[in-house]
């Protein structure tokens, strides 16, 4: 076993006396020793109830006959540290968390790991990590919140209460009216209830193959969440016996056949960042072009909030990802053959699969849209890629121009938003938002929402950024180069002319080659937002976002 490392031999005396100052007995010493990573914390609603998931991994582990070591790692809450600086630890906080697990994992040689993440930074980057520890692994989430429910209409964070902000603004909601809201709209435990990029991630772990059938889906106050995570557990000991690794699992075919789920439920923009840095660990060379070319292949046939009208819970019981499996195995969009944690094939599952609603997930001939949810766009001012969460962008504004309405900061893009200076038909552009130039990339749904809750028609909003997985409307992001990069984006002025065009993967700004030249020459950058700690190594570090925002090979 590779714990014998840590345990065997007259040498290792000392060790499992050690281990015995723990209370662990001669006989569990002996057993395979399986770690378990537990991101439970008291801020994320996602993770409160983690502690209880683990309990009962800990206990399929003890069923299986190994013996159960668990020990923690940080996570931020993305809706909690959106628009102030706590949402520039987010994104880097992904590297933090894959590091910390090498540290643990390598420092003491587990025989195999059980991840127990459930949002947004999180799962990223247990995966990263369990691609490069390639150690016999397994995922159990913590399982998606319930919808709220507002005078007995479903809600969410998003609709509810970010675009609630936008709404009082406008005058078209009280405080009183958003402060009952405020009550309902996250009615418990589990990550947020739209697909947005926790629950994104969570469904693709389970595509890749990483995660149990349900693993996405199941509610996280549902008795089944917990059986689940106890067959997580039994089921890593046949992994650690089959010797099944993660590297054998995470395949290109299987990237692929992640991303065409990613697509067919049109999930969060953020997937591109985390699968190019997943598949980076993994030794896998996948292209941000791959998403669009299995996009251009892929129907939206399944319509989740904040987009659409379903929520999780909707999905669980309409047949979950298996069930979107099944419709896409039957239009040949999928390779059967990749391996699952479960020790059957993908194609396996979907022979036991079932669609018990068509209206939540559709058929192939009745999809929402003939495109898959993402499309990456290129042009002048994104020579190196946007990303584009299409699914969630009205018909009308596929195609647009408009005027630019140029910030250097998302404080103050949101000022000037809420004060009344975004008018109908303007193209907002924030800039120096990057992962270098932000640092971090902040996600901007307080943005995206207050444009939404305020009703103010026909304005896109592009940035070297991220959005959440809650935003929708023509919001584009993840240009690359990015502004602090000397990215073409940096030069755009108030009242350029950006032409957007999503269905040609277009975007443009109308100035010629030769004027956009001179700009870039007369280009003073601005001084580092911030020089100390983290964030100012991170900086250094980070690659751009067409790249994943993975830390740079070479130091």
């Amino acid at each position: 076993m590779r714990s014998d490392a840590m345990k065997k031999g007259l040498e290792k005396a000392p060790h499992r006396s050690l281990f015995k100052a723990c209370g662990y007995t001669n006989e569990e010493i002996n057993k395979p020793m399986i770690g378990i990573v537990n991101s439970a914390n008291g801020i994320i609603p996602g993770h409160v109830h983690l502690n209880r998931i683990v309990e009962a991994v800990k206990t399929g582990v003890l069923m299986a006959g190994g013996t159960p070591i668990e020990f923690g790692v940080i996570g931020i809450c993305d809706g909690i540290a959106m628009n102030h600086g706590g949402m520039k630890y987010s994104l880097p906080s992904r590297e933090v968390i894959a590091d910390s697990i090498e540290c643990e994992c390598m420092g003491h040689p587990f025989d195999g790991v059980v991840f127990v993440p459930n949002c947004d930074k999180i799962i990223p980057g247990m995966l990263m990590a369990a691609a490069r520890l390639n150690v016999p692994s397994i995922f159990i989430s913590g399982g998606p919140m319930l919808a709220g429910r507002h005078n007995d209409i479903k809600t969410d964070l998003v609709k509810g209460m970010f675009e609630g902000v936008g709404k009082v603004k406008a005058g078209d909601m009280t405080m009183k009216e958003l402060d009952a809201l405020e009550d309902v709209a996250c009615p418990g435990c589990g990550s947020c209830a739209g697909m947005f990029t926790a629950n994104s991630m969570n469904c693709i772990t389970e595509a890749l193959g990483m995660g149990l059938p349900g693993n996405g889906t199941i509610p996280a106050v549902y008795a089944e969440r917990l059986r689940l995570a106890k067959y997580a557990g039994m089921e890593i000991l046949k992994i650690v016996e089959k010797d099944i690794k993660p590297r054998d699992i995470m395949t290109m075919k299987a990237f692929e056949n992640a991303i065409t789920v990613d697509m067919a439920f049109g999930g969060s923009s953020n997937t591109t960042l985390h699968l190019l840095a997943v598949a980076n660990e993994a030794g896998i060379k996948l292209d941000i072009k791959k998403f669009d070319e299995i996009s251009k292949m892929t129907r939206y046939i399944c319509s989740l909030s904040p987009g659409g009208p379903h929520f999780l819970e909707d999905l669980y019981f309409a047949g979950g990802i298996p069930g979107m499996l099944k419709v896409l195995a039957e239009n040949d969009r999928l390779h059967l053959g990749c391996k699952t944690v479960t020790g059957r094939t993908i194609g396996d599952i979907v022979k036991e699969a079932k669609v018990n609603s068509p209206e939540v997930i559709r058929d192939w001939d009745n999809a929402y849209r003939k495109e898959g949810g993402l499309a990456i766009l290129y042009g002048n001012i994104a020579t190196g890629g946007a990303v584009v969460k299409q699914s969630a962008v009205s018909p009308e504004m596929m195609k647009h121009s408009g005027p630019a309405k140029v910030f250097d900061s998302e404080q103050d893009t949101i000022k000037a938003i809420l004060g009344g200076k975004i008018k109908a038909g303007d193209i907002i552009v924030v800039r120096y938002e990057g992962p270098k130039g932000g640092p971090g990339m902040q996600e901007m749904l307080s943005l995206t929402a207050a444009v939404a809750g305020m009703k103010i028609k026909d304005v896109a909003l592009i940035t070297d950024g991220r959005f959440s997985g809650g935003t929708k409307g023509a919001s584009i992001g993840h240009i690359c180069p990015e502004a602090a990069d000397g990215g073409p984006i940096a030069v755009v002025k108030d009242g350029d002319i950006i032409a957007i065009d999503i269905t040609e993967r277009k975007l443009n700004v109308k100035l010629s080659d030769k004027e956009i030249a001179a700009r870039l020459v007369k280009l003073i950058q601005p001084k580092p937002k911030v020089t100390t700690g983290y964030l100012a190594r991170y900086a250094k570090m980070v690659t751009p976002s067409n790249m994943g925002a993975i830390f740079k090979n070479k130091f």
